[in-house]
């Protein structure tokens, strides 16, 4: 029999706690029961394995970071719109490291599709709106974002910047005001 109480809702934001606190990759339904003191069958009836588990958490993490990400963006614009999306993306990973990471697994074609994916290139391309750029220039632009947002974060929270100076908060500004000037002034075929 099932515990009371245990809901797959309950479970899944457990399983992304969990992921913060010992990383994405270690998360598994029987680490879940462990935290439950529960036996991994009765886990069972809420998550098919391990593999669901880890799907469900990226879909978790996926929805609370479009969710912060529209509420940052909400009035604002240009510039000031590229800042507060990156810096969502960046306090998001430095708070949550396991669901950061967990945004980043790999779904299937019809999960990604109905996933919360589609609405962070939407509010990308709401960003480059400002900049006036038409396509296929912005799904260049969309591209080269995530791609900056994801490497300077990833190497940041893996420690990569922290043994010289400037210190990264620098750096990022500075980054911020690049990337700003260069969709200001997007180069020509």
């Amino acid at each position: 029999m099932v515990r009371a109480g245990l809901t797959t809702e309950r479970l899944v934001r457990a399983g992304a706690d969990l992921a913060d606190e010992v990383g994405f990759d270690q998360v598994t339904v029987s680490a879940l029961a462990r935290r439950f003191d529960v036996k991994v069958a009765s886990l069972y009836s809420h998550l098919k394995n391990s593999q669901d588990l880890k799907t469900r958490i990226a879909l978790l993490a996926l929805e609370e970071l479009a969710d912060r990400a529209a509420d940052a963006l909400a009035g604002r614009s240009g510039k000031d719109a590229l800042a507060a999306f990156a810096d969502v993306y960046r306090d998001y990973a430095r708070r949550h490291p396991g669901r950061y990471a967990a945004a980043r697994h790999r779904l299937d074609p019809e999960t990604a599709a109905a996933s919360a994916g589609p609405r962070h290139a939407q509010l990308t391309r709401a960003i480059l709106r400002g900049y006036d750029l038409a396509e296929p220039d912005q799904t260049h632009a969309v591209r080269l974002l995530g791609s900056v947002f994801h490497g300077y974060v990833s190497l940041e929270t893996a420690g990569g910047f922290s043994h010289s100076a400037p210190d990264s908060q620098e750096s990022w500004t500075r980054i911020l005001d690049a990337l700003d000037s260069l969709l200001r002034n997007w180069p020509t075929p």
